[in-house]
Order: C-alpha cells, then structure tokens, then sequence
C-alpha cells in the first residue's frame, strides 16, 4: 500500500488509501491574484500571512507556496521570492508545505530552507524537466507531484496521459526514487469544455491506484473552470474522486462546502474512524436558517410537522372544498 511520508518541523502526515484526504491548500499562489502578486513583488506579505492561517485554521493538511509573480527573470526573481515565502509561512503554522515552482532554481532554493520533508510542486514528463527534478527529488529525499503532460502537451485521451505518469514512475525509479514518493497528477479537464472529464479522472485514478499503486492528486477546481457556481461542481466532484481512489488535492479549504464534502467523504471512506473528526467539527454545528416563505398562500407555505407537502392538485382540491 502506498504510503507518501511529508514533514513539517514538528507534524508528520502520511498521504495515502487508508489515510484521511489531505487537502492542500491553494490560497498562497499568485497566479491569477493581481493584488496579491504586486503585495509580493513590494515585500508586503500581510496576504501571505493571513491567507496561511486561515487555510490551517479551516482544515488544510498542507499548503501549497507559489511565489511566480513574474514571467521576467523569474531564474533571478523567483528563487529569493520564494525562499522569503517559505520562511514566513514557517514561522506562522506547523503543517508540510508543498513547494510550487516551474523554476528549478526556485525549488531547489526552497528545498533548502523547506524544514521537514516538503512536497515538490512538480516534475513533468519532459526530458528537461525529468533531468532537472529528479535529481533534486533524490538528493532532498522528497516526494514529488507528476504531472500527466509531456513535450506533447496535454493529451484529451487519458491513456495517453496514463502513459506519460508510467514513463515518469519509471523514471523516478532509474533514479532510486520509490513509487511511494511520486504523486501523480492525471489533469483534471474542465467539465464545461469536456462533457467526459469526470469521468476521464475516475476512471485515470483507477488505474494509476490499481496498477501503478500511486498516491494522485489535482487542481481540484479545474473540474468547474467557466461554469456558474463553480464550489457546487468541486463540492459535488470531491466525495466522486475520493470515491475512484484519489488520495489528495490542491484546493481552497476556506470554501466550507467543499471542506464539508471532504470530512464526510472520509467518514464514508472507513478513514474517519469512529466519525471522530466529523462529531469534533460539527458537534455544535447551527444549520443555516430555511428561506422565508413566499407569499404564495397553501402552495408554498411549509409543511405541518409529520406530514407532507400538498401538491398543487391537492392544494387546489383542498381550496375547492
């Protein structure tokens, strides 16, 4: 059974089939974060800051630190920019860290003020990537996320991107690096664009669980990309993923709907035993107040207590007589 060891300082976790899902949380990344982006690159880390917080005090297991504020000179830019990161995260929370960087100077930059055992963010199926990433993977004795895309890009057949995980397992093993150690990432395709993308990453975990016996991960929200009311699509996609085997995600755990999924899809999953974590989260839960009834009369009021709603039909009859 695949057993993916990550440290902090003080906190060990172990992702894995048996383990609870570790959610890793997206928030410090500023990709796609204007504000945030420009607070870095000025040395203002108050986001930073509160955003690691917020995403332990929600439930993270993990979180993920990018610091790509720019595409100029990030060989030059990113590695400091990161390590600046790395360390204020440190001193703010004890849970592993995921380290998220397509510069290698910046990793490995990382890796070496990382404390415990991080998580690189990522190697891919490209020889110059393979060449570069995994040597430090050995070096550090780190695990690493693979991502299921090569010089050819990223394949809308998901044998194809199977294929590319197998190429880099077996390459993560030239370089004695156990199995155990590469979480893989199938690549989630957006829904809206892709009418068989959920069921393309359950059937890919299958199979990387089955065959490879691999630890997964993925950008969970990718699944929702361009639809309305993209949280009820993750929330709805969660419990179905962990369902087909996956074992992590990169995701926003401030979102409590999504969190919610997550906890009670463990509890049906046999990795929250005796429904602990559950009863510890929502003993003292309040559900949220029922919208008030409109003014529609006999159709739309609320039900008496043990009976059931009256159809229109019904409704109407009862009016008639």
């Amino acid at each position: 059974m695949s057993r993916t060891v990550v440290a902090s300082a003080t906190r060990t976790i172990v992702i894995g089939f048996d383990q609870p899902f570790c959610v890793i949380g997206e928030r410090i990344n500023p990709t796609g974060r204007k504000k945030l982006a420009a607070e870095m690159v000025d040395g203002n880390f108050e986001t930073v800051k509160a955003d690691a917080l917020a995403q332990v005090a929600a439930g993270a297991t993990m979180l993920d630190v990018n610091a790509g504020v720019t595409a100029v000179n990030p060989n030059e830019t990113e590695p400091p920019l990161l390590v600046r990161t790395i360390e204020i995260v440190q001193s703010l929370v004890d849970v592993p860290l995921s380290i998220d960087s397509s510069v290698t100077a910046a990793i490995e930059a990382g890796l070496q003020v990382a404390k415990g055992r991080p998580l690189v963010n990522s190697v891919t199926g490209e020889e110059e990537k393979l060449e570069a990433i995994l040597p430090l993977v050995k070096k550090y004795d780190v695990p690493v996320v693979a991502i299921s895309n090569d010089e050819t890009g990223i394949s809308e057949d998901p044998d194809v991107r199977f294929e590319v995980a197998r190429k880099i397992v077996q390459r993560a093993a030239d370089h004695g690096i156990k199995a155990e150690d590469v979480v893989v990432d199938p690549l989630v395709m957006p829904i809206g664009a892709m009418g068989t993308a959920g069921q393309q990453v359950f059937r890919l975990v299958r199979r990387l669980r089955e065959e490879l016996k691999v630890n997964t991960t993925c950008g969970l929200s990718n699944i929702s990309f361009g639809l309305p009311h993209r949280h009820g699509i993750n929330a709805g996609f969660i419990p179905m993923v962990i369902g087909a085997g996956m074992t992590s995600a990169i995701m926003n755990p401030c979102r409590p709907q999504e969190m919610e999924m997550v906890r009670a899809a463990n509890v049906l999953n046999g990795t929250d035993p005796h429904c602990a974590g559950w009863i510890r989260t929502y003993r003292d839960h309040a559900p949220a107040a029922a919208p008030a009834a409109s003014a529609g009369g006999a159709d739309t009021a609320a039900p008496a207590a043990g009976g059931r709603r009256r159809g229109g039909r019904e409704a109407r009859r009862a009016r008639a007589v």
